[in-house]
């Protein structure tokens, strides 16, 4: 039977990736200290690595894919084939920032104020070639953690990852530039994709990933109206492309059924049941598939 390899994200992003895969219908189990998860699929052997390191392991074939940031792909630097974007993350499903941040005091306004100054990061490579772009010659130091507290007395400046800005405001911290915008990425060996079957099988998860984000903001809303009230409550109701509309066994009612984006359902609910619609049932989605 053909096994593939496939790497998922150690650390931060490690829930979020479970949550993810169980909407997208593979049952992932991992004990406390273990690298090697189990999962219901008997053509997957998973293993944990830090995204970090992942991009190295998947040009050196030790797996055959793995999920890890665009920001680990540039900052190592590797040969790889990046199959999907997937746009989830930690917190939200927006994109991460790596940001250029001083301290809030600081007197340093740009990116060329920070000359011959000390820059923090774990992001050395890539912060180095904004540099060059720059034209700005800065110390750049690799940050073991904690990076947020390092200005001003241990670095000028640092180029630290953030979603919301939560943590850098909370830290005294002010954003001067955007260094990158990375998303999560499923990569793969060069080997692994000319192979049919592990190609086959990747695209197939894709597929299934991608359905389940596309799900994660959305939900399923169905209702009775009658036919008196069906052109004023389409009138309201958004849709993907249109609802389904069904006859139901009383004569002159209809079932309607639609996916709406999480965000309005609060607002919509109310002005559905003022515009005639009965029986309204919201309920969850595992995977919007187009």
């Amino acid at each position: 039977m053909m096994k593939l390899k496939l790497a998922l994200p150690k650390g931060s992003l490690e829930e979020a990736t479970y949550q993810l895969f169980r909407k997208a219908g593979f049952n992932i189990v991992v004990g406390a200290r273990s690298y090697y998860p189990t999962v219901d699929d008997p053509e997957l052997e998973i293993v944990l690595y830090r995204p970090q390191e992942m991009p190295r392991y998947v040009e050196d074939g030790v797996v055959d894919c793995g999920l890890t940031g665009y920001d680990w792909v540039v900052e190592n630097g590797v040969d790889v084939v990046e199959i999907a974007e997937l746009k989830y993350s930690k917190a939200t499903s927006r994109p991460v920032r790596w940001v250029l941040a001083v301290h809030e005091d600081s007197k340093f306004k740009s990116v060329r104020d920070l000359e011959g100054k000390k820059i923090a990061t774990e992001l050395v490579a890539v912060t180095k070639k904004y540099l060059e772009q720059k034209k700005v010659k800065a110390d750049v130091e690799f940050s073991w953690g904690a990076t947020e507290v390092k200005p001003p007395k241990l670095a000028d400046a640092i180029v630290e990852a953030t979603e919301t800005g939560s943590s850098l405001c909370a830290n005294n911290l002010r954003i001067i530039d955007t260094v990158l915008t990375s998303t999560t990425r499923l990569i793969a060996n060069k080997k692994s994709v000319k192979d049919l079957k592990k190609r086959a099988k990747i695209d197939r998860i894709v597929l299934l990933l991608q359905g389940a984000i596309v799900a994660q903001d959305k939900v399923g809303l169905k209702m009775n109206v009658s036919k008196a009230n069906l052109k004023k409550v389409l009138g309201i109701l958004p849709a993907l492309k249109k609802p389904t509309i069904s006859n139901l066994s009383s004569d002159g009612w209809y079932d309607v059924d639609t996916i709406i984006d999480e965000a309005i359902v609060r607002e919509l609910i109310p002005d559905l049941k003022k515009a005639g619609a009965e029986g309204i049932i919201e309920y969850p989605l595992n995977k919007v598939i187009y």
